[in-house]
C-alpha cells in the first residue's frame, strides 16, 4: 500500500488518530492538509484519501462537486458521510420549521431595534403534513423529529418502497401531489441531472399559500430566481434556507432583505463533536474492509450512475 492521506482533518483529535493508525497499522498515513503545488506528489502517491473534496471516504454526504466521471473511469472505490450528519441537519431543519412557524425569526430581527411586534399569524407545527423530498438518512431522522409533534409525515423517495418513519411514501413522480398536501417542505436532495432545479415556479405554486420551503440538501436543486418570485409575491409563507446555488450567498442577493427567511450558511451539518466522531468510525470500519479486500461490505458506496 501507497499510504493513507487524510485532507481537511487538522482537527482530529489524538485518540481518533491513534483509532485510525491502529486500523491500519502497516500503512503510510499522513495526517494534515498539504497545499501547494509541492504537495502534487503527495496526492498521486496516497491510495486512500479521506477529507471534504477527497476519493474513497469523503467528508461530506453530497459528492456533487467531485469529479465523478473521471473517478468512475479509473474504478476508484468513492465512499460518502451519508447517515453522520443525520442529526445535526435535522436538528437545523426542525429549528428553521419552528423559528418560521413560531415567529421567531421575526423576533430576532425586531429584537436589534428593540421593535415589539409579531406577524398578525401564528402557525403550529403540531397536527401539520410535512413533506420530506429525498428521505434517506437525514428524511428519516427528520420524519423523526416531526413525529414528535404529531405531524403526519410524507416521504418522497426515488425508488418508493417502504419508510417506516413515514405515514406516507410517494415515487418522485408524485412529488406535486405531496407539495400539495404539505405545510412544509423539507428539502434533502442531492444534486444530480435528474435533481438540478427541481424546484422551480410550477412547484412553489403546487404549495399550499401558508407554507414553508426548507432546504438542506441542495442549493442546485433549486431555481433561486423563481423561489424569490414565490417569497415575495406570497406564494408560499416563508423558506429556512441551509444551502444556495452560489456560495457564500452575494451580499446585494435579494434573499438577505426578505423578511419570510432564515438563512444559516450552510452550516447544518458542520464540524460537531459528534460528527466527525461518527465519520472517523465510519472510515475506520471501511478502512478495514477495503485492506481486508472486502470492499462489497463498504458502507456508503456511491452509486456513480446514481451521482449519489
Amino acid at each position: 500500500m501507497s499510504g493513507v492521506k487524510l485532507l481537511g482533518l487538522d482537527g482530529l483529535t489524538e485518540g481518533q488518530q491513534a483509532a485510525i493508525r491502529l486500523a491500519a497499522p502497516d500503512a503510510d498515513i499522513v495526517f494534515g492538509q498539504p497545499g501547494g503545488d509541492s504537495d502534487d506528489g503527495i496526492y498521486a502517491e496516497a491510495e486512500i484519501i479521506f477529507g471534504w473534496d477527497a476519493k474513497v471516504q469523503s467528508w461530506s454526504s453530497g459528492i456533487d462537486k467531485l469529479p465523478l466521471e473521471q473517478l468512475a473511469a479509473r474504478g476508484i472505490l468513492l465512499t460518502d458521510a451519508s447517515g453522520v450528519h443525520a442529526r445535526s441537519v435535522s436538528e437545523t431543519a426542525l429549528a428553521m420549521m419552528l423559528g418560521l412557524s413560531r415567529g421567531i425569526a421575526a423576533a430576532v430581527r425586531n429584537q436589534g431595534s428593540r421593535v415589539w411586534d409579531s406577524p398578525h399569524t401564528l402557525a403550529e407545527m403540531n397536527g401539520g403534513t410535512v413533506a420530506i423530498v429525498g428521505a434517506g438518512e437525514i428524511g428519516r431522522e427528520v420524519a423523526r423529529l416531526a413525529r414528535a409533534f404529531d405531524m403526519r409525515v410524507i416521504a418522497v423517495r426515488r425508488s418508493g418502497g417502504s419508510m417506516p418513519e413515514a405515514d406516507a411514501v410517494y415515487e418522485t413522480a408524485r412529488i406535486d401531489e405531496a407539495l400539495r398536501e404539505a405545510d412544509y417542505v423539507v428539502n434533502i436532495l442531492p444534486l444530480t441531472t435528474e435533481t438540478a432545479h427541481l424546484f422551480h415556479a410550477e412547484r412553489f405554486a403546487a404549495m399550499k399559500r401558508g407554507a414553508y420551503f426548507i432546504n438542506v440538501g441542495r442549493g442546485g436543486t433549486v431555481r433561486t430566481e423563481d423561489l424569490v418570485v414565490a417569497l415575495q409575491q406570497g406564494v408560499i409563507a416563508g423558506a429556512g434556507l441551509d444551502v444556495f446555488e452560489q456560495e457564500p450567498l452575494p451580499s446585494d442577493h435579494p434573499l438577505w432583505a426578505l423578511p419570510n427567511v432564515i438563512l444559516t450558511p450552510h452550516n447544518s451539518g458542520g464540524h460537531t463533536v459528534r460528527n466527525a466522531e461518527r465519520l472517523v468510525k465510519l472510515f475506520i470500519s471501511n478502512l478495514q474492509h477495503y485492506l481486508a479486500g472486502e470492499p462489497g461490505r463498504m458502507r456508503n458506496l456511491v452509486d456513480y450512475s446514481k451521482q449519489y
